[in-house]
C-alpha cells in the first residue's frame, strides 16, 4: 500500500490525551495565579486521570496515552499522580513566603 491508501486514524483515538492535557492547561492556569498547591493537585489528578484511561480503554484507543503496556502505564500514571497529589498537599507554605 502507497502511504496515499493508508487508511487515516480517527482523531478520536486522540481525546483521552486531550482530556489530560485540558486538566494541566487548568493546573498551570492556577500555578500561574500562585495558587501552586491547587495547580500541583490538579497536575496529579491529571495523571490519575490518564491512569484510569489507560486502564479501560483498549490500547488501540487510548492513543499518545498508551506509551508501554497497559499495566505498567496504569501503574506508572496512577503511582505518580497520588505521589504529587500527596506532596501538593501536604507541603506548607507557598513559593513566595519568607
Amino acid at each position: 500500500m502507497s502511504m496515499a491508501q493508508r487508511p487515516r486514524p480517527s482523531i478520536a483515538i486522540h481525546v483521552p490525551f486531550l482530556l489530560v492535557m485540558i486538566v494541566v492547561v487548568i493546573a498551570i492556569v492556577r500555578i500561574s495565579q500562585y495558587h501552586w498547591r491547587q495547580g500541583g493537585t490538579l497536575i496529579g489528578a491529571a495523571m490519575v486521570l490518564a491512569a484510569a484511561l489507560r486502564a479501560i480503554l483498549p490500547s488501540d484507543r487510548a492513543g499518545l496515552i498508551a506509551v508501554r503496556g497497559r499495566a505498567v502505564d496504569t501503574l506508572l500514571y496512577g503511582g505518580l499522580g497520588l505521589v504529587i497529589v500527596f506532596i501538593a498537599l501536604s507541603i506548607e507554605g507557598g513559593p513566595l513566603d519568607t
